[in-house]
């Protein structure tokens, strides 16, 4: 399998329900982690498109996967927090050269955009970036921009995040995670900065299915390829229904309350 055979089944027709459970390495316990089986199966039953976990993880839970149409990407990028000033330098704990062995599809990095780190996250951003490419994998980047260092433009309504995304693409990732910006004028400044799937990350669990909903929906209407949401789906009470629900929205274009109908939300 090439690389944009690769890339199709991870966001087919370029879009992608993407749900990330790396937090357990960063941060744990982890609300909706500690069963994390559980958690993979119910994914996997909803067909999200793709689980990014680290690479422990892939190895262990990979094959519940097999047989379906969700994929997994591995995620090099951790730090924890009991790191203190340097809880946000997120380094490198792999290469690319294992994710096809470990069962993964693709490779995932994050740099946090304005940290005191900055610097060296960038270079290991693009030191994956290679690796991948060599390796015909597609690559995810997840670039916050919420460093204390920030320098926010005059009149930027993203803050910074149409920055973030646009980083990620010239470090050569196929696809990248954002925040959502409240608005989507707004959010369309970011959709439109680069020529490549921009997914909507979901932020602290709120188990709040109509607003969980509503957001996404008005991200993919202001130009989101789709989401990459953790803990408002793992940690939902009901993972597998907020799942379908995603996919309904993302793949079939329904509105937040067929959705919700149609998987008992």
């Amino acid at each position: 399998m090439d690389k944009a055979s690769r890339l199709d089944s991870l966001l087919p027709n370029g879009r992608g329900v993407w749900i990330p459970i790396d937090h357990g390495a960063s941060d744990f316990p982890v609300d909706g982690l500690t069963d994390t089986e559980h958690v993979i199966r119910s994914l996997v039953r909803a067909g999200v498109d793709a689980i990014v976990a680290q690479k422990g993880l892939v190895s262990h839970y990979g094959h519940l996967c097999q047989d379906s149409s969700t994929d997994m990407v591995v995620h090099f990028s951790v730090s924890t927090r009991h790191a203190g000033p340097d809880s946000s330098n997120k380094v490198l704990v792999g290469n690319a050269d294992e994710v096809l062995p470990r069962g993964g599809l693709g490779v995932s990095c994050q740099v946090n955009m304005g940290s005191p780190n900055e610097a060296i996250m960038i270079e290991r951003m693009g030191q994956m970036s290679r690796a991948a490419l060599h390796h015909q994998l597609p690559m995810f980047g997840m670039v916050y921009a919420r460093g204390e260092h920030l320098s926010i433009m005059e009149g930027d309504v993203t803050n910074a995040n149409a920055h973030a995304v646009r980083l990620a693409f010239e470090l050569g990732c196929d696809a990248a995670k954002t925040t959502w910006t409240g608005d989507k004028e707004s959010f369309m400044k970011i959709t439109s900065a680069v020529p490549i799937p921009v997914l909507v990350a979901g932020g602290p669990a709120t188990g709040d299915s109509k607003a969980i909903l509503t957001m996404v929906r008005d991200a993919l209407d202001a130009g989101a390829s789709g989401i990459c949401m953790g803990r408002q789906v793992f940690a939902h009470p009901n993972v597998e229904a907020i799942a379908k629900a995603l996919m309904m929205l993302v793949h079939q274009d329904s509105t937040v309350d067929e959705a919700m109908d149609t998987c008992g939300l």
